[in-house]
């Protein structure tokens, strides 16, 4: 009787990590967005130019933080703004503020940059934004 039972137990131990091993050699499911939809590595290319502004080359003064962190505060306030607007760089560089990434209409593309010269000045602000596709 134990050699019964234990043939059953290592039996059973077996079903389990063959099933074990066949959930984890199963693919992922995705949530229904394609790869290529969420790859932004063709917009970061201009990101390679030297001349580029870019967050690592943000100075790290106490003024030109202080006037990212008023142009955060000041669009991650305004609760009519889409999470594309909320998420876009700010790079500021000797009072010189650059914007850039995707936002989801003219009109945000507009507000952003109205922020930051309010809080940089007229003359200071370079809006590098870009208009997204439509969701689908």
């Amino acid at each position: 009787m134990s050699n019964l039972k234990s043939t059953i137990c290592w039996g059973l131990f077996g079903a389990s990590l063959l099933f074990s091993a066949s959930l984890m050699a199963s693919p992922v499911p995705r949530s229904g967005q394609d790869q290529s939809t969420s790859d932004n590595t063709r917009v970061n290319k201009g990101d390679a130019d030297k001349e580029a502004a870019t967050a690592d080359k943000q100075k790290m003064n106490p003024a030109d933080r202080d006037t990212s962190k008023q142009i955060r505060a000041s669009i991650m306030s305004d609760k009519s703004l889409s999470t594309y607007a909320q998420n876009v760089k700010i790079i500021t560089r000797n009072g010189k503020v650059t914007l850039k990434g995707p936002v989801r209409s003219d009109d945000e593309r507009s507000n952003l940059e109205t922020k930051a010269v309010a809080v940089a000045g007229a003359g200071n602000v370079s809006n590098q934004l870009t208009i997204a596709p439509p969701k689908q």
